[in-house]
């Protein structure tokens, strides 16, 4: 039995007076009502009202019954209220700064779609970190390595200029005695400077024999971008990214570098509702899986 759907029948019929009016005011049908109220008094063992042609009358047992039905069917009311609020509650997100407007935008959109209201806060791999633990965000995505990553980015190399081959080879930019110019840099953003995207490319530097100083790591991705724009260097991104900055995109030759990302929740929660509702947009937020049609003139 519904107990409260039959409480508030039957608080509705004795404030009104009759079964008619009561059922209409409780938006329930008169029928439906009569059945609310009748298995009420069946549970309770008690006739709760006088029933006439035209009025139902409480019952001495009735009224005893009333103030307890009234409460229980406010605090319904207010459980019902709470949960909508809940709900409409923002749901504070923390994301990489290497996520584009649009794609932000998108994924609010969607997220609405699925009764989730987002307050992005767009932070640095360490700030995002940062925020769940301090519990300053519901929920951050964070860097993490391939083998941990919910979503993954694939990263390769953007230039100015059309490299003309089908990967671009770090071995390719030592710098030689007879080779004129300064030594072309590759530039990382902050973004991509976690250890395990870094690491690995400061020991594949070292092993082809390039100079330290020609893996740098950039203030922002304006900054070093913008080096790349007017410079023969080389950027550290994803295709998205260099779609966007209109630079031409490879892989990198030695090895197979990706930005992973999981989604932590603060305060051990379960982030899995989360990524069922919205795994496919946060994908394409952050650019996972877009690599055949994004990169630039990068061959198959």
């Amino acid at each position: 039995m519904d107990l409260v759907g039959a409480c508030r029948a039957f608080v509705s019929v004795s404030e009104y007076g009759g079964f008619t009016v009561g059922a209409a005011a409780a938006r329930m049908s008169q029928s439906v009502a009569s059945r609310r109220v009748a298995a009420l008094e069946e549970r309770f063992g008690e006739p709760l009202f006088e029933r006439t042609s035209r009025r139902a009358v409480l019952t001495p047992f009735g009224r005893d019954m009333l103030p307890a039905a009234r409460q229980l069917v406010q605090a319904a009311d207010v459980l019902l209220h709470e949960a909508e609020a809940a709900k409409r509650k923002p749901w504070r997100l923390a994301v990489p700064g290497i996520c584009s407007t649009a794609g932000l935008a998108r994924l609010v959109a969607e997220a609405r779609g699925h009764g989730v209201t987002l307050d992005l806060r767009i932070a640095a791999p360490a700030q995002r970190l940062e925020f769940v633990h301090s519990q300053q965000v519901r929920a951050a995505l964070l860097a993490v390595p391939a083998d941990e990553a919910t979503w993954s980015v694939p990263l390769g190399l953007a230039g100015a200029q059309d490299p003309g081959v089908k990967r671009v080879y770090l071995e390719t930019l030592r710098l030689g005695r007879a080779s004129p110019g300064p030594a072309r840099r590759i530039w990382i953003q902050p973004e991509d400077d976690v250890p395990h995207v870094r690491d690995p490319l400061t020991r594949l530097r070292d092993a082809v024999g390039l100079r330290p100083a020609q893996l740098v790591a950039g203030a922002d991705l304006t900054s070093a971008a913008a080096e790349v724009l007017c410079t023969r260097d080389l950027l550290l991104c994803s295709p998205a990214q260099a779609e966007e900055l209109a630079l031409s995109w490879r892989p990198i030759g030695e090895t197979t570098l990706s930005r992973g990302y999981a989604l932590a929740v603060a305060a051990d929660g379960n982030p899995q509702h989360i990524e069922a509702r919205l795994g496919d947009a946060v994908a394409r937020c952050l650019g996972a899986g877009t690599l055949a049609g994004t990169a630039r003139g990068a061959a198959a």
